[in-house]
C-alpha cells in the first residue's frame, strides 16, 4: 500500500485540506467497514451464534493482542480503555495516594494530563508540581530537580504544542533513579512512528487510536509494567476486571485487564485492530520519511521567524505564530485548509500526515 492508496480510501480528505490529525484522524473506508461489519455481525449474527458477548470478547482479545504488537510489548501488559484520558484516570485512580504526596507533570501536557491530577489534588491533597519547558523541551537538571522528592511524574513523548520529543527513556531513569513511577502520554505517537515501550521503560504508557491510526473514536489502550501493576489497586471493578465474575468472592485478572471495566462498544476496537494492521501494511519507515518531507516542505515555507516548532523533523506537528490565531484559522477553514488554535498563546497548529501531499502545504501557505 502506497500513501496515495490510503488516501485515495480516506473521504475525510477529499472535500478539504485536512491538516488536523494530531486532533482526530478521518477514518479509512476500510477501518469504518470493520466497525460496520463486527457491528452487524453482533447484532445480527452473534446472538444465535457464539453469543454477544463472546463475539465481543474475541475483539477484545484481538485488540489487545494488536495494542501489544504495536507497543513491541507483552499482551499481559494491554489494559483497553475508550481514551487517553481514560487510561491515564484509571492509572490516577489505582494509585494510593497519600496527603503531601508529590505529583510532577510538565507545562505541556494536555488536559489528559492535567485534569487528573487537579482533582485528586482536591481529593487527597496532593502537591502538583508544574515543570517549565523551554521550546518544548527539557531541561535534564531541572527535570531531576523536580522528580527528586516525586511519587509519580507524568509527561509526554511527543508535546502537542511542539511536536518535539522528548528522551522518554532517560526521562524515566531520573525518575526511576529518584523513586518515582512513570506515565508516558504516547497519544501522538501511534501511526506515525514506531513505537518501543519496553525500551521506554516506563510504568505505564496511555495512549488511543482515533488521531494518527485514522481508527475510530472510543478506542484507546494502556500499557502497565508488571511492577507497577502490583501496585496499583483499582477503585473500579466490573466482569472483564476479574478472573472468574461469577465466583463468590472476586480476583482480579494478574494482568493489566485488571484496569478495564465492563460493557463498552467492541466496534470500536474492530476499527483499532483494522488501523493498526493498516498503518502496519504502510510502514513506519514510509510514514517518518514522508512526513519528515512534508514537514520539511511547510517549515521552510513558513519561515524561521515564525516558526515555533523545531526546524529540524521531530513529528508532523508543526506549531507557528500567529498574531489572531481564532481570525485565522476561521479565514482558512472557509478556504478549505483544516488546522486548529493552540491555547494560551499565539499560535496554530498544522498536523501533517503521510496521507497528506505536496498540494495540501501549498494549500496551507498559499491561504496564509
Amino acid at each position: 500500500m502506497t500513501p496515495e492508496e490510503l488516501r485515495a480510501e480516506t473521504p475525510g480528505f477529499e472535500n478539504c485540506t485536512y491538516l488536523n490529525t494530531g486532533a482526530s484522524g478521518p477514518s479509512p473506508r476500510r477501518v469504518v467497514e470493520a466497525a460496520t461489519g463486527f457491528l452487524e455481525h453482533h447484532e445480527y449474527e452473534s446472538p444465535n451464534e457464539e453469543g454477544m458477548y463472546a463475539a465481543a470478547d474475541a475483539v477484545y482479545t484481538d485488540a489487545r493482542e494488536a495494542v501489544a504488537d504495536l507497543l513491541n510489548t507483552d499482551e499481559r501488559r494491554v489494559a483497553l480503555t475508550q481514551s487517553t484520558t481514560d487510561g491515564i484516570n484509571r492509572i490516577a485512580s489505582a494509585v494510593d495516594f497519600e496527603p503531601g504526596d508529590v505529583v510532577v507533570r510538565t507545562d505541556l501536557e494536555h488536559s489528559a494530563g492535567i485534569l487528573p491530577w487537579q482533582r485528586l489534588a482536591d481529593l487527597h491533597d496532593l502537591e502538583i508540581r508544574v515543570l517549565e519547558t523551554h521550546d518544548g523541551r527539557i531541561d535534564p537538571d531541572e527535570y531531576a530537580e523536580a522528580v527528586s522528592d516525586a511519587r509519580l511524574v507524568c509527561f509526554s513523548a511527543l508535546t502537542w504544542t511542539h511536536g518535539t520529543r522528548l528522551p522518554v527513556r532517560e526521562l524515566v531513569e531520573i525518575a526511576h533513579d529518584a523513586g518515582a513511577r512513570v506515565l508516558v502520554d504516547a497519544v501522538q505517537m501511534p501511526g506515525q512512528a514506531d513505537l518501543d515501550v519496553e525500551a521506554w521503560g516506563a510504568d505505564a504508557v496511555a495512549a488511543a487510536g482515533h488521531k494518527w491510526l485514522l481508527g475510530t473514536w472510543g478506542a484507546g489502550f494502556l500499557a502497565v509494567s508488571p511492577e507497577f501493576l502490583a501496585d496499583l489497586e483499582p477503585r473500579s471493578v466490573g466482569y472483564r476486571s476479574v478472573a472468574e465474575p461469577d465466583a463468590d468472592e472476586y480476583a482480579f485478572h494478574e494482568g493489566a485487564r485488571r484496569l478495564e471495566i465492563g460493557t463498552t462498544n467492541p466496534a470500536s476496537y474492530a476499527a483499532l485492530v483494522e488501523a493498526i494492521r493498516t498503518m502496519d501494511e504502510l510502514g513506519y519507515d514510509r510514514i517518518e520519511s514522508r512526513i519528515a518531507e512534508l514537514t520539511d516542505r511547510l517549515k521552510a515555507g513558513l519561515g524561521e521567524e515564525r516558526l515555533l516548532s523545531p526546524r529540524e523533523y521531530k513529528s508532523g506537528l508543526v506549531t507557528f505564530a500567529d498574531g489572531n490565531p481564532e481570525e485565522t484559522v476561521g479565514r482558512l477553514a472557509e478556504s478549505g485548509v483544516r488546522v486548529r488554535t493552540l491555547p494560551g498563546g499565539e499560535s496554530i497548529r498544522a498536523s501533517v500526515h503521510a496521507i497528506n501531499t505536496e498540494a495540501d502545504i501549498e494549500a496551507l501557505l498559499g491561504a496564509l
